[in-house]
């Protein structure tokens, strides 16, 4: 019996999933614990297993596009079994006419909204097609072209990428479903476009796509005048750079030229961030597909381009006494990070409390734990289970404003921010109360670095009820840390530095570090946020107390 693969719902905020990549076509034979996709969320890539046994009978769900949480992407049965009444009735079908719109009894039996607001124009007679910005995330709102590898007028195949899209969370390939040529070019490199807004048109050679973009603009997508910035500003980009180093264009055109590349966007991200050229790596995922292990595990040759970086940067230096700046656009994650700690720094009334805490005898535990200890355990991981500990025993401070109720979390799930190049990223550090100080230093170290290569999971940062914020590794004293939604409070940890102290009526030498508590005041009053911070500062002139 046929039966229907619906959306999983990956993580708790999840409310909808972009397929990346089909693993299957429709016929294939699926057993038990084949990977089926790989489904994309706004924070990572994830495999859509098989628990059903049969054949693929129908993808209801193109590649690039998303489906809410529950909604139908395909259905498994027995070969030649009848699948279309399983449709009936759902929410998903018209998707399906548009994923199969090459068959004629597919579009008579399920008719997509596109193409009835298409019939107030005649476009039946034109080979072409719209291609419109897909919603890359659950949080995306609107996508940027970072890069257009095809232009107006190149011939595009089926499978080939035309663009990379810079969404909030990373920077994603724009696939072609269509075979023609690149008619049309909506949106400039480097500008942003609304999720289902227009950025080009695909089809025959001399079709007549000016109609095609008038029957699409009745739903208020495409704006006429950006056809006409659109190749002049291409032209524009690459006779700039020619000017004063003319190899510059040329160093595009591998790229641009390039085939079909079989590689996770994990895989891609990493190559980048280490500047291989993962045309240069053997991919050894199915049907020779780059992974991330191909990546990690490939030895670069030395980059001739690098070469000509200094010759090109003395060109362009400023002259002395010259006034000059750069400007460069907004990406999707600072987008979301100015977003939410806007709203978090305006929206919830913030009050800050500081104190002094002796680090004399944390020194000296830490010194004689890293002895015996098979991980190193740093100023850091000491802080993450003091505080866990002070939680514990604050519960109120382990809370969290929801607007017509507060929510006091009875487990303790400690956020680490961590900065990546990009931006922030908080990933969790769950049940930081019960773990020994190895494991949250050995948590710590496993979470940063996931962090810093963009190999993070949804479960690892969701579920955070406090944060911390530790910028004292580059010398900072003091600050004062903006809370992180949905937590009410958030600690700043400076570093730890020698300095004169009282010590019954004795001047000396003691070790002091410094930590304000950002507290919401619609939920932690000062009293609270204080009685919390003596029980921290307890902890940790006498650490002996954080294994009581």
């Amino acid at each position: 019996m046929a039966e229907i693969i619906r959306m999983p719902k990956m993580s708790d905020t999840m409310e909808e999933g972009v397929i990346a990549a089909w693993l299957k076509k429709v016929g294939d034979t699926v057993k038990p614990g084949d990977i089926l996709a790989e489904v994309e969320t706004d924070k990572a890539t994830m495999e859509l297993e098989s628990y059903e046994e049969g054949v693929l009978l129908y993808i209801g769900v193109q590649e690039k596009d998303s489906v809410p949480v529950n909604g139908v992407i395909a259905i498994i049965g027995e070969k030649g079994e009848a699948y279309e009444h399983l449709l009936n009735g759902s929410s998903t079908a018209p998707a399906a006419a548009k994923t199969e719109e090459v068959k004629p009894e597919a579009k008579a039996a399920e008719p997509a909204k596109v193409e009835a607001s298409a019939e107030k124009i005649d476009t039946s007679g034109i080979n072409a097609t719209v291609i419109t910005m897909p919603k890359m995330s659950d949080t995306m709102q609107e996508g940027t072209i970072a890069t257009w590898l095809k232009k107006v007028g190149d011939p595009v195949k089926s499978g080939e990428i035309i663009a990379e899209v810079e969404t909030d969370k990373a920077t994603m390939e724009l696939e072609s479903y269509e075979d023609g040529v690149l008619l049309y070019i909506g949106v400039e490199a480097g500008n942003s476009v609304a999720v289902d807004g227009v950025i080009a048109v695909i089809g025959e050679k001399g079709a007549d796509y000016q109609t095609l973009l008038k029957a699409q603009q009745g739903g208020g997508k495409v704006s006429a005048p950006v056809e006409a910035k659109s190749e002049p500003a291409a032209e524009v980009k690459v006779a700039a750079p020619s000017t004063p180093v003319a190899p510059a264009p040329v160093a595009v055109a591998p790229a641009v030229g390039s085939d079909r590349l079989k590689a996770s966007p994990l895989a891609k991200k990493i190559a980048e961030e280490k500047g291989v050229d993962i045309r240069l790596v053997s991919g050894s995922g199915e049907g020779g597909r780059i992974v991330k292990r191909d990546v990690e595990t490939f030895v670069p040759a030395a980059a001739p381009v690098a070469a000509s970086a200094p010759a090109s940067a003395q060109s362009v230096a400023p002259v002395l006494g010259q006034e000059s700046f750069r400007e460069e656009k907004v990406s999707q994650m600072r987008k979301v990070i100015a977003k939410r700690l806007a709203e978090s720094k305006f929206g919830a009334p913030h009050f800050y409390l500081t104190m002094e805490i002796n680090m004399d005898k944390a020194i000296e535990a830490r010194k004689s734990m890293n002895e015996i200890s098979t991980v190193k355990i740093s100023f850091n991981d000491l802080v993450i289970k003091a505080a866990a500990v002070a939680l514990r025993q604050h519960p109120k401070v382990n809370s969290s404003w929801l607007g017509d109720k507060i929510r006091y979390n009875n487990h303790i799930h400690i956020g680490m921010a961590v900065a990546v190049e990009e931006g922030l990223l908080v990933p969790v550090i769950r049940f930081a109360d019960s773990l020994s100080l190895s494991q949250i230093s050995n948590q710590a170290k496993t979470l940063g670095a996931k962090a810093k290569n963009k190999e993070l999971q949804p479960k690892d940062w969701e579920g955070n009820t406090f944060t911390i914020s530790n910028l004292g590794m580059f010398g900072i004293d003091e600050f004062t840390a903006i809370i992180n939604p949905p937590d009410a409070c958030i600690l700043a940890v400076g570093g730890i530095k020698e300095t004169v102290i009282v010590k019954d009526g004795q001047m000396k030498i003691g070790n002091i570090m410094k930590v304000t508590l950002s507290c919401d005041h619609r939920v932690v009053d000062g009293a609270v946020g204080s009685a919390f911070l003596q029980t921290l500062k307890g902890l940790l002139e006498d650490p002996v107390r954080i294994l009581i």
